[in-house]
């Protein structure tokens, strides 16, 4: 059955990839080139996964398993976040590793448990390919190298944004956009249930690495920050991620350890009953918020309000 379902997902890319693959003589800028290179498994060692194949676009360029599976059926260490709303960010991964999409972007396609190609054989691969050397030579006047693949998969990023939600409606002025439920989850968000400490501005992000409890040095052992700063005081830190489109992106955290909205903020209101001594976990989370259930029900109405419309199901 695994076998056949490889088969059918492999069926899936190569189609995929054959629909966005740069054609000779196509109009192309540099956001139409990066948006070719996101959905073109050249630049995996085996030519079977593209940067859209854990990111995908019907799922707010996520992936809704716990961890994807890389070109050599290996899994990833963590989750796969959405792709969506970070031209603005100043720190990517769950760790923080890359501070530029332009330098994110390439990580991947160097990362021997997702696309597994050393980099300067993906530059080779595209300088021998007819249409994207005549494509790079166009836009930037230069031959492929590792800078411009990453500033052409950035300019492609940098359109993912969205910002088309019942809730965008509601602080614009349109108070019917969101239901009653969700309007008092809001009042929830940044009152009782203090999330707006972490996720705040547009995305709701504030940019910041915390540690919210999942890391006891045993069954939960990912130390996040730690393992680039090597500094103590990070062990089990991890990016605040965005929350926008969050309803569609399961499952959560790094580890993908939560299916579901409401797991999330049940563990937030009582994170002992999950994971007992939390080593280093932030003191916003010392003791429980004390949420009934009528107010996660509202917190959970006002976390799916911030969908954008294009992933709203017709």
């Amino acid at each position: 059955m695994k076998k056949y379902f490889y088969i059918l997902t492999l069926a899936c890319i190569v189609l995929m990839s054959f629909q966005y693959r740069l054609q000779e003589n196509e109009p192309i800028t540099k956001v139409t080139l990066g948006e070719k290179l996101f959905f073109d498994p050249i630049l995996s060692s085996k030519r079977t996964l593209s940067c859209a194949s854990c990111h995908k676009p019907e799922l707010a360029f996520a992936d809704t398993t716990q961890f994807s599976v890389g070109v050599d059926g290996i899994l990833t260490d963590r989750n796969t976040p959405s792709a969506m709303n970070l031209a603005g960010r100043i720190h990517l991964f769950w760790d923080g590793r890359s501070n530029s999409l332009e330098e994110q972007a390439i990580q991947p396609i160097i990362s021997t448990t997702e696309m597994n190609l050393p980099i300067e054989q993906a530059v080779a691969r595209l300088n021998e390919d007819k249409v994207y050397s005549r494509a790079f030579k166009k836009i930037y006047k230069s031959q492929v190298t590792e800078k411009l693949l990453g500033d052409a998969l950035a300019a492609y990023q940098k359109t993912l944004e969205t910002a088309n939600t019942p809730y965008d409606r509601y602080i614009n002025g349109d108070d019917s956009a969101m239901s009653q439920e969700a309007i008092r989850g809001r009042l929830i968000f940044i009152g009782k249930g203090n999330c707006s400490n972490c996720h705040a501005g547009e995305d709701f992000t504030a940019d910041r690495f915390k540690n919210i409890g999942l890391f006891d040095g045993k069954k939960h052992n990912d130390v996040g920050r730690f393992k680039i700063t090597k500094d103590s005081s990070h062990l089990g830190h991890f990016k605040v991620p965005g929350l926008r489109n969050v309803a569609i992106t399961p499952p959560y955290m790094h580890n993908g350890v939560f299916k579901t909205l409401r797991e999330v903020i049940e563990y937030y209101n009582q994170p002992d009953a999950f994971v007992k001594n939390g080593v280093n976990r932030d003191l916003s989370l010392s003791t429980p918020l004390g949420l009934s259930k009528t107010e996660i029900n509202e917190l959970e109405a006002f976390l799916k309000a911030l969908t954008d419309d294009r992933f709203l199901k017709k």
